[in-house]
Formats: structure tokens, sequence, C-alpha cells
């Protein structure tokens, strides 16, 4: 028996089928890869988010540190400016005990003027430098003025209290007496000198 080819019919239903059959498997593989594509840009959407939100936070973090050293700043300076008045005291009982018998109660203070100088300084505190040095209104105070001879500048003759600063912010001017410049005061408006 010789085996029977398949009909006309036949093989046109099978190609018909086939061709389906692929037609199919594109539409799979089209669906799949826009699935992919989709879920690609998803990714990217989500890591890009993630990056934004990685920035914020790291500048979140830097503000927060930046406003807790300026917190901690703040309430040291506060403190320091208390005991500005403890190394005023200081100074005048060195200079009191000086005049005094004792010498050893005299070393005594310098000790303890000594120790709370240098431990305000490593904090922060400096003291501002007001005699010889050019009147500066932002770190003195001038109390009293003298007519200055030859001067181009006015300059500070003495200190009658000392100014501090406090990392370079002044917590307290220097009072001091100021020798104006040599120049003639200009006449104000209205012909007054």
């Amino acid at each position: 028996m010789k085996p029977s080819e398949p009909d006309e019919g036949e093989v046109k239903a099978s190609a018909m089928a086939r061709e389906q059959e692929t037609k199919a498997i594109q539409g799979d593989i089209a669906r799949l890869e826009k699935t992919l594509e989709d879920e690609r840009k998803s990714k990217e959407e989500l890591l890009t988010s993630f990056r934004y939100l990685q920035a914020d936070f790291e500048n979140y973090r830097k503000r927060v540190d930046r406003e807790i050293r300026d917190l901690e700043e703040f309430s040291t300076a506060g403190l320091v400016r208390k005991l500005i008045p403890v190394l005023d005291d200081l100074d005048l009982a060195v200079a009191t005990a000086s005049k005094a018998q004792d010498k050893g109660f005299l070393e005594g203070v310098k000790m303890v003027q000594k120790n709370l100088t240098a431990t305000l300084e490593a904090e922060g505190l400096q003291r501002i430098e007001a005699v010889g040095k050019p009147f500066d209104p932002s770190a003195h105070e001038a109390v009293e003025m003298v007519q200055g001879k030859d001067s181009s500048q006015d300059t500070v003759v003495e200190e009658m209290r000392k100014g501090y600063a406090f990392k370079g912010k002044v917590l307290r001017p220097s009072w001091v007496k100021v020798e104006i410049a040599g120049k003639q005061a200009e006449p104000k408006e209205g012909g007054q000198a």
C-alpha cells in the first residue's frame, strides 16, 4: 500500500494552522518585548527616584549636622559670654592682690586666671587687641576721645575694659580711649563745626 498523500485541503489547513501558530508566537513575543521594555522603563524611573531620594537624604543629613554644630556653637557662646565677667573679676583680683603682702594668694589667683583663660581660648574665645590699633567700631566702643596731633587715622591709646570675640564674632567690644586723627573736624551742614 502506498502511503497516502495528503490532499490539497489538508495541506492548506496545515499551512494555515502553522501560520496562525507563528502569528500567535510572534504576538506573544511582541507582548513580552513590550512588557520587558515597560519593566526597563519602570526600573529606570525607580532608580532615578531612588537617586533623588538618596541625594535629598544626604542634603538633609548635612543640613542637620550643620544645625547641630551651629546649636553647639551658640550654646558654647552663651556660656563663654557668661564667663567673661569672671575673667574681669580675676583680672581685678590679680591687680589688687599684686599690692597685697600675700604672694601665695596672688599666685593662686593667677593660676586660676590662666587656666580659665586657656580653657575658654580652647573653646574659641579670643581677646580683642586694642591699644595701638586703628579704631574699629565693630570691635571697639569709644568711651573717651582725645585730639591727636600727627596721626593719619583714629588710634586706640588706652583700653578701659577688655573686649572679646568668639570664633570671629564680637561678644563684647573693648571700651577704649581713642586719639582722633590730626585732621580738622569738617563743618556740619548748617555752618556748625
